[in-house]
């Protein structure tokens, strides 16, 4: 169940379609890597881990182990699973920091209770939407997976999953799954109103229904609601791209500081310079 940074667009078993080359291929692509990285980012910082201590976190769907490399880069532990050998093959070539278990999670989470202080997963869950196998129940599949999940995270902890629903009606088997298997929380939609920067991070509470966090671009400086009517130009900016990243643009670059003063670090004040782009030397 390989995570990517890109929305799937196939259909069938993911350990079918990332086979070898496909595993290298996808590793190998610098702007999948800038966009996992980014979602990775943002997930474990929806988990709210403590400052003070290194934390065990479950990366479900891991894949090549792209987003294990953030979690290391921050102080922390991972154990990844993933269904797609040819992925994890590609995460032992890399030397990857975590540990690396090959598994189904719509089989459940074979871990023993309590072990995690957190899960993150990009790009994953909603390949168990799908029936690869006659034997194969979508509800059921999630259900396992949530519950046995819900049994391996400590109390008080979160899951943070991003997905890529299909329709509304995935996105609802998915969230009903998780709230029968016991998990609290809800759905956090960063920049709701641009078709090409939308995410959804399901939130997922264990033990305690803490307040659900506010996703990215729905709130204006001032700290009011920002109307649809408002994000006219948002969706222009993201359109004029033209498929290069809105990475570093000053909007992303005074979103990742707020981030980071939030997290009590160090962080150069914000000028009018900030963000801006330098004129080429020659």
């Amino acid at each position: 169940m390989a995570g990517s940074g890109r929305r799937p667009e196939h259909r069938g078993p993911p350990e079918l379609f990332y086979d070898e080359a496909e595993a290298r291929k996808y590793t190998q692509n610098s702007r999948v890597v800038e966009i996992q990285s980014q979602m990775s980012e943002r997930a474990v910082e929806l988990l709210g881990l403590p400052e003070d201590r290194p934390c065990l976190l479950l990366d479900v769907g891991c894949g090549s182990g792209l987003s294990g490399d953030y979690i290391s880069d921050e102080g922390h532990y991972w154990i990844g699973m993933d269904i797609s050998p040819a992925m994890l093959d590609v995460a032992v070539e890399r030397e990857v920091e975590g540990d690396l278990l090959l598994a189904d999670v719509g089989h459940g989470i074979p871990i023993r209770p309590g072990m995690f202080d957190g899960c993150i997963s990009i790009s994953a869950v909603q390949w168990l939407c799908n029936a690869d196998k006659k034997s194969h129940s979508p509800p059921k599949r999630l259900y396992r997976f949530f519950s046995t999940l819900y049994t391996a995270l400590a109390q008080g902890s979160r899951a943070v999953l991003q997905l890529y629903p299909e329709n509304s009606e995935q996105l609802e088997l998915i969230t009903a799954q998780a709230m029968r298997a016991g998990f609290t929380g809800g759905m956090v939609v960063d920049y709701p109103n641009s078709a090409k920067a939308k995410k959804f991070f399901l939130c997922l509470f264990v033990g305690t229904s803490g307040a659900l966090p506010k996703g990215l671009g729905t709130e204006c400086a001032g700290g009011e609601e920002v109307h649809q009517a408002k994000f006219t130009n948002e969706r222009t900016r993201f359109r004029n791209t033209k498929g290069k990243s809105v990475k570093k643009s000053r909007d992303w670059i005074l979103e990742k500081k707020e981030r980071r003063r939030r997290q009590g670090k160090e962080v150069r004040a914000d000028t009018k310079y900030t963000g801006r782009k330098r004129r080429p030397r020659f």
